[in-house]
């Protein structure tokens, strides 16, 4: 095993702790809520303004140590043009990260603000308006997301990575599948909240352990 090979999956595990961070500042609490929105909560509201600006600080470091670990994948596929086009798909895949997690920041933000400064009836309804007028953002973003998962799912399959072929199914797509699986297991309350927003981010880090528990292993 060569340690130039497991670092980088090691910053990926630092990058889920900042984005998984991030998400669990932004949403746990009272999961109570009144409108459209289930992430609109009575716990949102009261939500103080320095973790949100964390959550949005800790996204930085985060895409910069996700990349990191997605792009070192590259050395385990076999194939240039394989190579090629998965740094592709990585370059777009990482490009609504930040984007996504903004969206759902400002509108958090703007919630607890107006809750907490005499506009408390509008807050909901203008909230509401808010992320259905953007209500495309999410959308894109997971279009944009996923592709880079699936093909380094059809590259293991197919056995043009260094990993073997049953790996294929420790996907972090699957992965997610089961977490959210557990997810809808789990009854209300701030823990469920904080781990329905840090899905994504709590699925990342069992990946990547896989992947390091594997490659420690020698392959």
């Amino acid at each position: 095993m060569n340690r130039k090979q497991i670092i980088p999956l090691f910053c990926g595990l630092l990058g889920c702790l900042c984005f998984g961070g991030g998400d669990w500042l932004m949403m746990y609490g009272n999961p109570v809520y009144h409108g459209k929105l289930m992430w609109l909560t009575e716990g949102t509201m009261q939500i103080a303004g320095w973790r949100y600006t964390l959550a949005m600080v800790l996204a930085f470091p985060g895409i910069i140590l996700y990349g990191t670990a997605l792009f070192s994948l590259e050395q385990y596929i076999e194939g240039k043009k394989e190579k090629k086009i998965y740094c592709i798909l990585n370059t777009y895949g990482l490009t609504p990260w930040i984007a996504l997690h903004l969206f759902y920041l400002l509108i958090l933000y703007v919630f607890a603000w107006m809750n907490g400064n005499g506009y408390a009836d509008a807050a909901l309804p203008v909230c509401e308006a808010a992320a259905e007028f953007w209500s495309w953002l999410p959308l894109l973003s997971e279009i944009l997301m996923a592709p880079p998962f699936l093909y380094w799912f059809y590259l293991q399959i197919k056995g043009k990575t260094g990993f073997p072929k049953w790996m294929a199914f420790t996907n972090i797509l699957i992965i997610y599948v089961i977490m959210y699986m557990i997810k809808s297991c789990l009854p209300k309350s701030a823990f469920q909240l904080g781990f329905t927003n840090g899905l994504m981010s709590e699925s990342m880090f069992i990946w990547f352990v896989i992947m390091i528990v594997w490659l420690m292993k020698g392959r």
